[in-house]
């Protein structure tokens, strides 16, 4: 039997409905603050028609300007109130209002892990998307589910390799790797050379990036994780893991990946210690940055490696918005959100708070006017942008989440061969599938 609520929701969640859900009129007292712009005071005086009105829930990195939502003002004659909230209490907030048929937000905060939870519950409003804006937002995919767009994403991070150009030219290698064979070879020279003592950073900890990094490399090797029954793949998968292993036993991998954070694991790369990585397309701004990297003009961005070539997709990980199923101004909402992720609103947000853009239209446009510098192979590899999940992101994604990287975590201290880890995170996710069916 299909699961009604989120497993996240207990008891006490429910009874904490009235005290925990957010007034779609953003009158809550956490909900605004800092980020509530005049425009939004003022229209709360002038009018008190909620068609005028709308709360937009949303965490600190994803706050416009107050100068930049009261241009949306004057535009519409919209007013919005920002409800600024930590990122890992907005579900909460999402699933207790939605919960009690009520609406925590107009437009809401929505994490590209949470589609399938949100989707089953039906708690999103789904949106209307046309082709040609699907071409130019390939993240897209990933907030859809079968022909539903659930959520328009605004901030994209998708996954794209680095490399150390003055490691690799130290160690003799003149070319950049295109396989993961070329990338294990280039790794093993580079620390046989004595360049890197540990030159492939990778997460192993038991948490969410490790799910994401075996999920891709897997998706990069061979086009596919999952089967379209929402079964992994065992070939492609256990390619992923057996790569693992031969980077882990020959410790080009540091021990230390094997327990450190993985936000740290990455930072490898701009301290200097690492040669070649896969990782968040953040990193392209990062090891240009001087007051965060120490390899400035050393490190090039080029695209993932496949099998046999360049891998043929790269897999995202953005955040979205979307309209909840129970707001009263859902008309209102929609305007704001073809706003937000609107080619001007995205070039200005940039600017604003440093997101990347999710529309290709807008990168073009910042790499041709040098805002982003040193982009390598960013443009290409946005334009092959796509989704692991076949079915879209499943309902069960955190539980399954879980089971992978206790399996990866499992392999890199030793107590799982990759047979084993492949069986343990097989059962347990078909498992899943059993409980809802």
């Amino acid at each position: 039997m299909k699961r009604k609520l989120l497993t996240s929701i207990g008891a006490a969640a429910l009874t904490a409905l009235a005290l925990c859900a957010c007034s779609n009129t953003g009158s809550s007292s956490e909900a605004t603050g800092a980020a509530a712009n005049e425009s939004s005071q003022e229209g709360q005086a002038q009018t008190s028609s909620s068609s005028d009105s709308i709360t937009v829930m949303i965490p600190e990195w994803a706050v416009p300007s107050d100068e930049l939502l009261k241009e949306f003002t004057d535009q519409s004659g919209i007013n919005v109130n920002i409800s600024q909230v930590d990122w890992d209490a907005i579900r909460d907030k999402i699933s207790i209002a939605a919960s009690g048929g009520e609406a925590s937000a107009d437009v809401v905060e929505v994490d590209w892990s949470w589609v399938g939870e949100f989707g089953e519950a039906d708690w999103l409003e789904p949106l209307e998307v046309d082709a040609e804006l699907k071409a130019d937002m390939p993240t897209i995919s990933t907030f859809s589910i079968g022909d539903k767009v659930l959520a328009m994403p605004y901030s994209n991070d998708y996954r794209i390799a680095y490399y150390n150009t003055k490691h690799f030219a130290d160690a003799g290698i003149t070319e950049a790797p295109k396989t993961y064979n070329e990338v294990y070879e280039a790794v093993k020279a580079i620390k046989a050379a004595g360049v890197a003592e540990h030159p492939y950073p990778l997460v192993l900890t038991a948490e969410e990036k490790a799910s994401t990094g075996l999920i891709w490399t897997a998706y990069t090797m061979n086009d596919v994780v999952f089967n379209d029954d929402g079964t992994l793949n065992e070939s492609s998968v256990k390619d992923a893991l057996n790569f693992y292993d031969k980077l882990i036993k020959e410790e080009l991998v540091d021990p230390a990946d094997k327990t450190a954070d993985g936000g740290k694991t990455y930072t490898r790369l701009t301290e200097g210690s690492a040669s070649f990585m896969t990782g968040p397309s953040s990193y392209i701004s990062n090891v240009q940055n001087p007051e965060k990297s120490k390899v400035v003009g050393e490190v090039t961005p080029i695209l993932m490696p496949g099998l046999s070539d360049n891998a043929h997709y790269t897999m995202a990980l953005p955040e979205a918005l979307g309209i909840t199923k129970f707001s009263k101004n859902k008309e209102a909402a929609r305007k704001f959100i073809d706003w937000y992720t609107s080619v001007e609103v995205q070039e200005k947000l940039n600017e604003e708070l440093g997101n990347l853009p999710t529309r290709n239209s807008v990168l073009e446009k910042l790499v041709a006017d040098g805002k982003i510098e040193n982009p390598g192979a960013m443009i290409e590899q946005a334009k092959l942008i796509s989704s692991p999940f076949p079915g879209g992101v499943p309902v069960y994604y955190n539980e399954m989440s879980n089971a992978i990287y206790n399996a990866v975590n499992g392999l890199a201290l030793g107590n799982l061969s990759v047979d084993e880890a492949f069986t343990q995170m097989d059962e347990k996710i078909k498992a899943l599938i059993a409980d809802n069916e």
